[in-house]
């Protein structure tokens, strides 16, 4: 069984080559808003974004900038989706573009843009410029932020900074994160950035990351709502030199995992991590879909958080699945941790002890499907007043 990682205790450092800044530009009243981090090298990069049809000038400027696969550095404001601002979102996010590229000497088409925040308002430009024209004159002597500063200034209702670390032989990868609520992935995630001193061909990298992103991110839910502003990248540099390629994708998956269940333990409100596998599937995909209709019930996430072992709203959940003319009670199986409630309904003296294994800070829900050999596991919290407090007043 998998289990949460926290971001590191300890000091992170880049890998060889890699520089960051953060600063405060007036996106939010107090604390760092802006970040940057750099290759100072040429880099091979490789991203993913949202398919919301309502995607931000972010995510449009930096899917272009994308193809080339060359990124050497990733801006990020916080606190602002600049989504659904017209032209003028265009304009600054471009504007923005501009400045970060005139600031590292690259070309504009080398720098993948982030916003995240409220959708629907426009940047306070003003307060922006004044910025980064401050930062200018300071250049690169001001690139001394840690990962941890740069996971921090990425934060909107994050109650934490989210962070992890991995090595591949010479080559070592780091990855910043950000992400509590409107939170469904599609194709990527919030804003997860990995930054690596390793070697790799652009079909390598391209091909490590879907193949992370797939079993990780993809596999993560807080309400079912996939953000306007989903954007994950890696940027390779080189330094360390070549390293295996089936090995960093292991390494860059086992990252990824890491920051998908960092996410899922700090949604919005939440108190727990919720942990949903679904095996013997006749497939991978009808066990991932029984897996996300089971962990996005709004009827499981708050039993979870009441510690209530109520194993027929799991059973609800299944049936849901309609198209899944396959499934047959009778095959099916679910445990709550390592206790069986179905078929065999546990016995009475059995209840305290599922009472506390949903009272634990990560709570586990395995069912099996009795078709096949596949097997998907997604990542989730328990639903709480929190969530509600906090996106009832998101604006006010």
């Amino acid at each position: 069984m998998t289990h949460t990682h926290a971001s590191p205790s300890g000091p992170v450092a880049w890998p060889r080559g890699f520089r960051a800044y953060t600063g405060h530009g007036g996106l939010r009243e107090h604390g760092d808003d802006i970040s940057i981090v750099a290759s100072e090298l040429p880099a091979t990069s490789a991203a993913m974004f949202t398919r919301s049809l309502f995607a931000g000038p972010a995510v449009v400027i930096s899917r272009a900038h994308a193809v080339g696969q060359n990124l050497r550095a990733v801006a990020t404001l916080a606190q602002n989706a600049n989504v659904a601002t017209g032209r003028q979102g265009e304009e600054n996010a471009t504007e923005v573009v501009r400045r970060v590229a005139g600031i590292l000497g690259i070309p504009e088409d080398e720098v993948l843009i982030g916003s995240t925040g409220v959708i629907g308002r426009p940047l306070p430009m003003g307060t922006i410029r004044t910025h980064f024209d401050e930062a200018a004159r300071h250049g690169l002597t001001a690139f001394t932020a840690e990962p941890l500063d740069v996971a921090r200034a990425m934060m909107t209702t994050d109650t934490r900074p989210k962070t992890a670390v991995r090595t591949v032989g010479p080559a070592h990868i780091v990855g910043v994160a950000k992400g509590v609520g409107m939170l469904e992935p599609d194709m990527a995630t919030m804003l997860a950035h990995v930054f690596t001193d390793a070697d790799l061909s652009p079909a390598d990298l391209d091909r490590a990351l879907r193949g992370a992103v797939n079993r990780t991110f993809n596999c993560l839910s807080v309400d079912t709502d996939t953000s306007t502003s989903d954007t994950v990248a890696v940027i390779a540099n080189g330094a360390a030199g070549p390293v295996d390629p089936a090995r960093f994708s292991e390494a860059l998956a086992d990252l990824c995992l890491d920051l998908t269940q960092q996410l899922a333990s700090d949604g919005e409100g939440a108190t727990k991590l919720l942990r949903v596998t679904v095996g013997r599937a006749g497939d991978y995909t009808q066990a991932k879909r029984v897996a996300k209709s089971v962990v996005n019930s709004p009827l499981i996430k708050t039993a979870v958080h009441g510690a209530d072992p109520n194993w027929g709203r799991v059973l609800m959940a299944i049936g849901k699945n309609t198209g899944d003319t396959d499934i047959a009670p009778g095959n099916v199986t679910v445990r709550f941790g390592d206790i069986e409630v179905y078929p065999e309904e546990p016995e009475p003296d059995t209840l305290g002890r599922l009472v506390g294994i949903m009272r634990r800070d990560e709570v586990d829900i395995l069912v099996t499907l009795g078709l096949g050999d596949a097997e998907a596991t997604v990542y989730g919290c328990d639903l709480s007043a929190g969530y509600v407090r906090v996106n009832a007043d998101y604006t006010t």
